[in-house]
């Protein structure tokens, strides 16, 4: 409750006598997000600003769900890339028997027994050891 400014003031527009004689219209600032809230549909201030409670609190939950949904989505995109042509995985070149991992940087030459599955085990490594280092450094830069 701390963070929300609650600002009083008289209601504006056509409602009779008592419109201009009281200050029944309610203005909610989140400040934290700068999130404003204006209420004067009703004649009781109470009831005004119940219901400007009630908006925003509704507006602040769809503003965490955005902020949730875009989280999820980035990452979703970090981990599905684009599709391009210039982000190949992998690289199988037969004249030279050579297998590269370009995510990790890592070629092992023997084509047949990568295609065996015997140098696989080799991949697999490297891609760990490579992503437990991403892992640490992100949670360096967010610590």
């Amino acid at each position: 409750n701390k963070d929300i400014r609650v600002d009083l003031y008289r209601s504006r527009g056509a409602g009779g006598q008592s419109v201009n004689t009281t200050d029944s219209a309610v203005r909610l600032t989140h400040i934290p997000t700068g999130i404003v809230v204006c209420m004067q549909d009703e004649r009781s201030q109470h009831q005004n600003k119940a219901k400007a409670m009630k908006v925003l609190a509704a507006r602040l939950y769809e503003r965490e769900r955005e902020i949730e949904r875009q989280r999820r989505s980035d990452l979703r995109s970090s981990q599905i890339g684009s599709g391009d042509r210039s982000e190949k995985i992998r690289t199988y070149n037969f004249s030279r028997q050579q297998v590269t991992d370009h995510r990790i940087k890592h070629s092992e030459f023997g084509m047949d027994k990568m295609l065996g599955g015997e140098l696989l085990d080799g991949f697999v490594e490297e891609l760990l050891f490579h992503h437990c280092t991403e892992q640490l450094k992100q949670f360096e830069n967010d610590g």
